[in-house]
């Protein structure tokens, strides 16, 4: 199978013929038809996660379909369609994943990072932990929603009953997210960067009431915020701009260094937290949700083989909403 596969931090991933992988008790083997591009696997290649499994396929927003079931796999037969998100693997009896929060779970493993990911042409992966794709969504608009959404649906599940929303970075996460809010009837406020006119008239289409710079004041008072830019001085900024017991939820699985910022702006019961993966419960619920707003997904789309192409263009900002690689030779979108 041909592949894109990651070998050492700070090189671009190198194209490689392998052997397909065999599905293992409880696996089911895909055949990868997309795979999202996602900021972790930015993370990933630039070194900023510690300790990936080396070498290691990135990519963990995967459509595939099933073509072979290993032992004891019966959730799921040959043909049909499923999604692989971020979290691959848990262990089920540790306190985390016994108490409903499998997401800290302390032996997790996690696609395209500790095992195995989307950017080649087969994959194998838990079948507990795949979920079935709804049939409104073909295969491009539906990898998006495998993290982008979920993760991005965790965050917005943090800020409660929050009727005015800011987001601070408006890509494939937020652009997602934003169409649930508005579906919801909630009123999102969209922080972009200084000057990003295109990011501002996206997020005005996809549903923000505003849009201006995140290094500026909000025009209103925010319920909550959600940091989905891996910018950790943004946090003193929303936490100016969320009203007293409101509350920053930072959506990334790495930021920036938060810089020092006095006390008084977290004073009155505000408060600062953080997203780590999703659990299932996240999963099913936001795809069952997505489809009746329905959330639609903005892609640009690349061949397997431009996987480093995708990446540069994420890092620099110059794509609008979600990258999403083509993987499948004869995939028609």
């Amino acid at each position: 199978m041909r592949a894109m596969r990651f070998e050492q931090p700070g090189q671009p991933l190198q194209p490689v013929d392998l052997p397909p992988p065999a599905p293992g008790e409880g696996q089911v083997l895909l055949e990868v038809q997309v795979c999202g591009v996602c900021r972790t696997d930015l993370h990933l290649v630039d070194g900023e996660l510690p300790d990936p499994r080396l070498p290691v396929i990135p990519g963990h927003q995967i459509v595939g379909k099933v073509v072979e079931l290993g032992p004891g796999a019966d959730r799921y037969q040959p043909g049909q369609r499923v999604g692989v998100p971020w979290l691959g693997w848990t262990c089920g009896t540790c306190r985390y994943c016994t108490s409903g929060q499998e997401n800290l779970c302390d032996h997790a493993r996690f696609t395209g990072y500790t095992l195995d990911g989307g950017y080649a042409e087969y994959a194998v992966a838990d079948e507990r932990f795949c979920f079935p794709i709804p049939d409104d969504y073909p295969d491009l608009a539906a990898a998006p929603l495998l993290c982008a959404g979920l993760i991005g649906y965790r965050a917005y599940r943090m800020t409660g009953d929050a009727e005015v929303l800011g987001f601070y970075g408006f890509g494939a996460s937020a652009h997602l997210i934003a169409q649930v809010a508005r579906y919801q009837g909630r009123r999102v406020l969209a922080f972009t960067r200084e000057g990003d006119i295109e990011a501002e008239r996206f997020a005005r289409e996809m549903g923000a009431a505003w849009a201006g710079p995140s290094n500026g004041p909000s025009p209103e008072e925010l319920d909550a915020a959600i940091i989905f830019a891996a910018a950790g001085d943004l946090v003193p900024q929303a936490l100016r701009a969320v009203r007293k017991g409101g509350r920053v939820v930072c959506a990334g699985i790495h930021m920036s260094d938060i810089p020092s910022f006095p006390y008084d702006i977290l004073w009155e019961e505000r408060s600062v937290t953080s997203v780590a993966n999703l659990t299932r419960r996240d999963g099913e619920e936001f795809l069952r949700i997505a489809p009746e707003v329905p959330v639609r997904s903005e892609v640009t789309t690349y061949p397997l083989e431009q996987a480093n192409e995708a990446l540069h263009d994420l890092r620099t900002g110059s794509l609008t909403g979600a990258a999403v690689l083509q993987v499948a030779a004869e995939h028609v979108p």
